[in-house]
């Protein structure tokens, strides 16, 4: 068909006009949730802290990059999440690993971080060791770790009169682990260890044999050196017992969510110790105002370590520009260690040479029923240790960054 002459003063143009140039594709920072999506953790880490970091990625706002949220399951073996991090690393350009409670499966984690030098915002896994001898260039701890939960928990019930103790310990690093610094804090104020329990974990459920073991033994103090499900069904069973009738529970390792699930007729008076709750101040509450709708529930202090983990590497990437952060994880560390760290979760701190993210340690009570005015209104604030006095001082920690 022969083209008209409106045809062809058509088609020139629009040859002639200017064509659109297209977007040039924005850079893509990646981060990994890695946790305990269906074990006995998933109530205290699992969606929680990926909602939590998917709000300091929103709160973070655009800074000239894209950042995607991924996470999965480690099952609580570190053989799964050691192989998830490398997976993650060499074939999904994730940039940055977060959470990773189950210490065991955080020092696996740890070493594959180190030797592909991408970074590791620590906060689900409590080991000290991970700021001590098995410190990198790429690891950032926040929240809590087992000398920090000795210290303030152990501390203030063996203050109270709790001399002699009894542990019921979790057969892995953590347990063993937060035993050995509760112990070392009990013996040097002149108190006894009288035995211990250490059992399977996980697939722990009954702790009975357990908990007549402990009675038995004529201790002050039963030491929980667990966590999640098992400190929720040891606290049960020993009400059951009608242990807690001749024995102090010092819950060494304890969330707002298992206080939650227990119920307070049951936890009413524990102590415990956190580094944030959400109605610590007005800060803390802007915070769980935004989030608490996208999580199953209010969040934890591993939650908030999330975010504010979150937030410090997303300020260093933007300060060091993505492509150089993609390319040198050590990098990024050290500028999260050197730029001051302020967020709604705890505030203003820093993070010292060896990793650790310095934050006030908080020790709570829990509430009567009486005294809560609200479903999630559970802790009295009790005792406040300063970021300077909480945690192991750098000098003896064993970190191999830190010169003699």
């Amino acid at each position: 068909m022969p083209l008209s002459r409106r045809s062809l003063l058509a088609g020139a143009a629009l040859a002639a006009a200017p064509r659109p140039r297209p977007r040039a594709q924005q850079p893509t920072i990646k981060i990994g949730v890695l946790n305990d999506q269906s074990g006995p953790y998933r109530d205290i880490s699992g969606m929680n802290s990926v909602g939590c970091v998917r709000q300091a990625v929103q709160d973070f706002g655009s800074k000239g990059f894209q950042v995607d949220v991924v996470f999965a399951d480690h099952q609580n073996k570190p053989d799964v999440g050691a192989s998830i991090a490398r997976q993650w690393f060499d074939r999904d350009g994730v940039d940055m690993i977060t959470d990773v409670n189950t210490s065991s499966v955080g020092l696996a984690v740890n070493n594959v971080c180190k030797e592909k030098n991408k970074v590791y915002v620590n906060t689900g896994s409590a080991t000290a060791d991970l700021t001590g001898p098995q410190c990198t260039p790429v690891t950032i701890h926040w929240s809590y770790d087992t000398y920090m939960l000795a210290r303030s928990t152990g501390g203030a019930i063996e203050k109270g009169g709790g001399d002699t103790w009894y542990f019921l310990t979790a057969d892995y690093v953590f347990g063993h682990q937060l035993q050995r610094d509760t112990t070392a804090l009990v013996t040097k104020a002149g108190g006894k260890v009288l035995g211990a329990s250490v059992y399977p974990f996980p697939g722990t459920s009954d702790f009975s044999s357990f908990l007549v073991s402990a009675q038995a033994s004529g201790a002050k103090v039963l030491g929980l050196a667990n966590a999640g499900a098992d400190t929720i069904n040891s606290i049960k069973q020993a009400h059951e017992f009608g242990l807690t009738q001749q024995m102090k529970i010092a819950a060494l390792l304890m969330f707002i969510n298992d206080v939650h699930a227990l119920g307070l007729d049951a936890a009413q008076g524990l102590y415990l110790t956190e580094s944030f709750y959400w109605d610590l101040n007005d800060r803390t509450r802007a915070f769980t105002k935004r989030v608490k709708d996208k999580i199953p529930s209010y969040p934890n202090m591993t939650n908030a370590g999330c975010y504010a983990g979150s937030l410090q590497f997303l300020k260093a990437v933007a300060d060091m520009g993505p492509a150089h952060a993609k390319q040198d994880g050590a990098a990024i560390a050290a500028r999260m260690k050197a730029m001051p760290t302020d967020d709604d979760c705890f505030g203003k701190a820093q993070i010292r040479q060896d990793g650790l993210a310095l934050v006030p340690a908080y020790l709570f009570q829990v509430k009567t029923p009486g005294e809560s005015k609200g479903e999630w209104d559970l802790f009295n604030l009790r005792v406040t240790t300063p970021a300077d006095e909480a945690w192991k001082p750098l000098a003896g920690g064993g970190c191999p960054l830190i010169r003699a």
